[in-house]
């Protein structure tokens, strides 16, 4: 048995049927609400099972509710109630939430040792901070590992003085300095690494005599920051 258009309550064919909103329509049945206009499975919108089309699609409002005396009376009333039932509820949940610690002898004992602990703890890390920011930095270590000491003066007797470093004959070895080297007399002379020293003569096991080509000075200079070539 075919089914009734939607529209018109006729007998709707297999050959002009259109299922739509839990509905069949004839072809021509299918068209809005308000304007008539035919509409298609693409172009309707369905409102409450009835098609319209986009122009008049209702449109969805909503309702202001005006604070009338007996709205505002009901309203202060349910705040009212809201602020009962709180309190009731605070006084049924009072105590249990958390519990009261008696300031007993031992509880005293006990926080004073924590305290104590935790100013040891704290001098002991301002310590290593302190030590921390004293130390170099690590390139700076490493050029002082890596640079050997300064070699002990000429051993002389207590009262007399040290005589002055005298210059050898030319045509000594040539050096290379390893390390910087800043004077500490004024008869030693200054290096920088790869300075060249020319006419270097052996003075003790820890001091060479030679000319430093890049200043043109002659003096002494420490053995072990220099290298024969």
């Amino acid at each position: 048995m075919n089914p009734p258009c939607g529209r018109c309550n006729k007998p709707v064919y297999p050959t002009e049927k259109i299922n739509c909103l839990d509905k069949y329509w004839h072809k021509g049945c299918f068209s809005c609400e308000v304007c008539k206009m035919a509409l298609s499975m693409t172009t309707y919108k369905g409102f409450e099972k009835k098609p319209y089309c986009s122009m008049h699609y209702p449109k969805t409002s909503f309702t202001i509710v005006t604070d009338t005396p007996e709205n505002l009376r009901l309203k202060q009333q349910s705040m009212l109630n809201s602020q009962a039932l709180y309190k009731e509820d605070f006084e049924k949940n009072k105590g249990k939430g958390f519990s009261v610690v008696v300031d007993t002898p031992e509880m005293q004992r006990v926080k004073k040792t924590q305290d104590q602990i935790s100013n040891i703890k704290y001098h002991e890390d301002f310590e290593k901070s302190r030590i921390r920011s004293d130390a170099p930095p690590p390139e700076n270590r490493q050029e002082d590992e890596m640079q050997p000491p300064n070699p002990p003066r000429f051993s002389q007797p207590v009262g007399q003085m040290r005589p002055a470093a005298v210059a050898p004959s030319g045509g000594g070895k040539r050096y290379q300095a390893m390390y910087s080297y800043m004077a500490a007399e004024a008869d030693e002379v200054s290096l920088q690494e790869g300075d060249l020293i020319l006419d270097v003569e052996q003075i003790d096991d820890g001091w060479v005599f030679g000319c430093n080509q890049r200043t043109g000075q002659r003096g002494l200079l420490p053995a072990n920051y220099v290298r024969p070539m």
